[in-house]
């Protein structure tokens, strides 16, 4: 990959697709380093819900062993479609939307681009919750009496007074700017990891060593009774991150080059994911030896000790590790593509305002309840839609245009992404081809007494697409780029090097 950005002219200025905020990057602002994107992937993987993956799979009957290789194998595999998505970043300096124009055309972006808006919100509520339920029962330990306040929709006001605050203190740093971000990111990810490891070496002094957990023997062994567990649970933890596989231009378009977006992701996500998990893992350990039970949520365990400065130090990493991860990854996207929606209405903080109204309004503790609905329903079913996205993107950038785009055409109707009123049906085709073979047989499990564990009928959305409901993401790219690839390669026009430019 070519460290050459490509000197590009701005936009058509009264275009209606354009705006400040979605131009491309000038050269000379594209700052991003190596170090930036690895503190990037740090600051966002260590956080609480992917300190608690490793504890999902676990509850699913995993031992550690099994937890820590499935989560190292997902992110190995979704860091292929991150870097490949991610090179148009540093070469057009264009966010996510705008490159999604050159495939499904320039109202046709709009799609993708609200479903990944869709997605995110949903992550920022989540994030938002569990960030604010951290802070209520750390300074519940510090200042005591929190728990007992009065009740308003089910739980304690005192919760909800740091659920707004929390989310408040979000949407003013991402505010100030995506310079402001890449700064907080340059210092959150070593605090954040110092935290982590400072809570590791505090329970294992307590524990006196790290406890039984890591002899604890699977329930599925490594045979059969294994993989029908270890495949759905992959393409779960893929859906994790399956969300800046599609939106990782919005970073890399401020990136250096090529080198400093490969290797900084390379280094920064699938290193980082797999230690946490490793970490969450012997911290849990320790837990159980010091406690008598294993205890994966970081919160809970830091909340039994009576120190206050350790529950003022955790507070903070609390504070800082979550923030980090929800402005990166489930605000800068959606404010994006709100943007890409009414560019001359909404900006990138108009839509950052936005999402963080739509985050309040989903109810997203109802999402995380249970590590079935958890990992099988949500991460399932929104891996596989967004991995239909990343295949048409994949299919359109390599294979159809060979990473040659004419960036003024990208805010231009009548252009050669306009294709028919700003539509492209062969991208809406292979959407809906590959949608419907990732998540339509999606399906929910039975406990032990027969009740239906989640919304989905027990015999599938579409029964006889059941069999590929565990493997949705690896189906959903695959069967839209081979659709997209054959439906633009017999229809399109062929130009420089033999790229099918406006079909």
């Amino acid at each position: 990959m070519t460290d050459t950005a490509i000197p590009t002219d701005t936009a058509p200025p009264d275009s209606r697709f354009a705006n400040d905020d979605l131009r491309p990057v000038p050269p000379e602002e594209r700052r991003w380093t190596t170090y930036n994107f690895a503190a990037l992937w740090v600051g966002m993987a260590h956080n609480i819900p992917s300190w608690t993956l490793a504890s999902g799979l676990v509850a699913l009957g995993m031992d550690w062993k099994q937890a820590v290789f499935t989560i190292a194998v997902a992110n190995v595999i979704v860091l292929g479609p991150m870097l490949l998505t991610g090179h148009a970043g540093p070469k057009y300096g264009i966010p996510f939307p705008v490159l999604a124009r050159a495939s499904f055309g320039l109202r046709g972006a709009n799609l993708p681009a609200l479903i990944r808006a869709a997605v995110a919100c949903c992550w920022f509520g989540i994030q938002t919750w569990i960030g604010g339920q951290g802070v209520f029962v750390l300074l519940g330990k510090v200042f005591g009496g929190w728990a007992d306040a009065s009740v308003i929709g089910g739980e304690p006001w005192t919760l909800w007074l740091c659920f707004v605050l929390f989310w408040a203190l979000e949407l003013a740093i991402i505010h100030r700017g995506m310079e402001t971000l890449r700064r907080f990111e340059n210092w959150a990810a070593p605090f954040v990891l110092v935290g982590a490891v400072v809570l590791l070496v505090w329970i294992a002094h307590k524990a006196g060593g790290l406890g039984p957990l890591l002899d604890q023997p699977s329930k599925h062994g490594w045979g059969r009774d294994f993989w029908p567990v270890f495949f759905p649970s992959l393409m779960g933890m893929i859906g994790f991150w399956a969300t800046l596989s599609l939106n990782i231009p919005d970073f890399t378009r401020f990136g250096k080059g090529q080198r400093a977006q490969v290797w900084g992701q390379t280094l920064g996500l699938p290193t980082t994911m797999t230690a946490f998990a490793l970490l969450s893992v012997l911290v849990t350990s320790g837990s159980q030896a010091v406690y008598g039970v294993p205890i994966w949520d970081p919160v809970e365990l830091v909340a039994r000790t009576d120190n206050v400065f350790g529950l003022l130090f955790a507070l903070l990493t609390v504070l800082i590790a979550t923030i980090s991860v929800n402005i990166a990854a489930n605000v800068v996207s959606p404010a994006y593509d709100l943007a890409n929606l009414a560019p001359r209405f909404i900006t990138f903080r108009t839509g950052a305002l936005i999402t963080g109204v739509v985050g309040v309004v989903i109810f997203p503790w109802k999402l995380t309840s249970t590590p079935e609905l958890y990992i099988f329903t949500w991460l399932g079913v929104v891996g596989g839609l967004l991995g239909t996205v990343a295949g048409i993107l994949i299919a359109d950038y390599w294979i159809i245009r060979r990473t040659v785009l004419d960036v003024p055409d990208l805010y231009r109707p009548g252009g050669r992404y306009w294709y028919r009123a700003g539509w492209n049906w062969r991208a809406v085709a292979a959407f809906a081809i590959g949608g419907v073979l990732a998540v339509g047989g999606s399906y929910s499990t039975v406990d032990a007494k027969g009740a239906k564990q989640g919304p989905f009928p027990v015999d599938g959305l579409i029964p006889a697409l059941k069999p590929l409901a565990d493997y949705g993401w690896a189906v959903g790219l695959g069967a839209a780029l081979v659709v997209y690839t054959g439906l633009m390669g017999t229809s399109g026009r062929k130009t420089r090097g033999g790229a099918v430019l406006s079909p």
